[in-house]
């Protein structure tokens, strides 16, 4: 213990001598925690919107009302020519074509069907998807009210309609922030924690302690100790100070228990601190460390289901996510956070990020005494 203790005391020395890395574990997660959330917006806003309406009549006046009312879309132009629209979308004005036909009135009234034509710009295709179903959710919604005013004078009885309520459990008002805030904090406690310890032992190569280090009679689980055990206490005042930025920038705060929170993150930063040191037992020189730590953060980030949903995956990418840490503590944070689940219900997730970090500690501890 006495030999822990002193390499405890040489670890923290070292990492707060250095004020770089004081910046990096502190301020760099709070500028991020408070940026990306409210740049990482789910909803399409702003999307250029070209009309060609060959009616002028005052049913197509209200459709394109209706369309930039709802504050979706940006009306970019209205043209005579479909061409001249075509020529928009091939400039980056528009993201999306709406068509409205000649006849367009009389034929709503006349003969109770119109169509129209909605040309999408593809290469956004995120962009130019969610924008048509924004606004084929209009055009219904408008035809609804066209035809709920035309029945009365057609002389047909009404006609039945069925009435949709619905509720939003666990985020009432959707707003996505309540919903990526915590899958970033994740992600941000990952990225240092694992980017830090990578370069640890690394470091000790590249100033030559490490060979001082390996004559002496200190044992490679004290010596693995000793470079992990002040980057978990780093990593758990970090969450802290991002729970923090959440309650007071966006007023988030986990309907569940913070015990069960931490208690899942003290494991899950044992097993991301233990990637991060396997990968520096592996690595010569800190360049190499960044870069395949890099490569492995990349693929937990994106894999992660914070931007995509997994379930959304293909099949063999699936299953590449059940060797990801990474999701299963987005799912335990959302889980807690805004369902209010109790330690119970993610006792699954902890028992396998458990898993992992007997797993890659032990295999850290294992490989710096094959190659000692």
């Amino acid at each position: 213990m006495r030999t822990l203790r002193f390499l405890l005391q040489k670890e923290f020395r070292q990492i707060f001598r250095d004020p770089s890395i004081l910046r990096i574990i502190f301020m760099m997660p709070i500028i991020q925690l408070i940026i990306l959330p409210m740049a990482a917006d789910y909803e399409m806003k702003n999307i250029n919107l070209v009309v060609t309406d060959h009616d002028h009549s005052v049913y197509s006046r209200q459709l394109i009302n209706k369309i930039t009312a709802s504050g979706y879309f940006k009306l970019a132009a209205v043209n005579n020519s479909y061409q001249q629209s075509l020529r928009d979308i091939e400039a980056d004005k528009a993201d999306l074509v709406l068509e409205i036909p000649v006849a367009f009135e009389k034929k709503l009234i006349r003969e109770n069907t119109a169509g129209t034509f909605i040309a999408v710009n593809a290469i956004n295709g995120t962009k130019g998807n969610l924008g048509a179903a924004y606004i084929r959710t209009i055009i219904q919604d408008y035809n609804q009210e066209i035809r709920s005013k035309l029945l009365p004078f057609s002389g047909m009885p009404p006609q039945p309609q069925i009435a949709i309520t619905y509720a939003n459990w666990f985020n009432p008002q959707m707003n996505y922030k309540f919903f990526m805030v915590p899958g970033i904090l994740v992600l941000l406690l990952t990225m240092v924690g694992a980017n830090l310890t990578a370069i640890n032992i690394v470091r000790e190569k590249e100033i030559g302690t490490i060979e001082q280090i390996n004559v002496t009679p200190i044992r490679k689980h004290h010596f693995i100790l000793g470079k992990l055990i002040p980057f978990w206490i780093l990593g758990l005042i970090v969450m802290t100070l991002g729970f923090v930025v959440a309650r007071v920038v966006y007023g988030i705060s986990p309907a569940g228990s913070f015990l069960s929170i931490y208690a899942f993150a003290a494991v899950y930063l044992l097993a991301v601190l233990g990637l991060g040191l396997l990968v520096s037992t592996y690595s010569n020189t800190q360049q190499q460390a960044m870069l395949v730590s890099f490569f492995i953060m990349m693929i937990f980030v994106l894999m992660g289901g914070l931007y995509t949903s997994i379930s959304s995956m293909p099949e063999w990418a699936q299953w590449i996510t059940k060797l990801n840490p990474v999701s299963y503590f987005i799912d335990v944070m959302r889980m807690v956070v805004l369902k209010g689940s109790s330690m119970k219900d993610i006792l699954p997730q902890f028992f396998t990020i458990t898993g992992f970090a007997f797993v890659l500690n032990g295999w850290a501890v294992w490989n710096y005494r094959k190659r000692a």
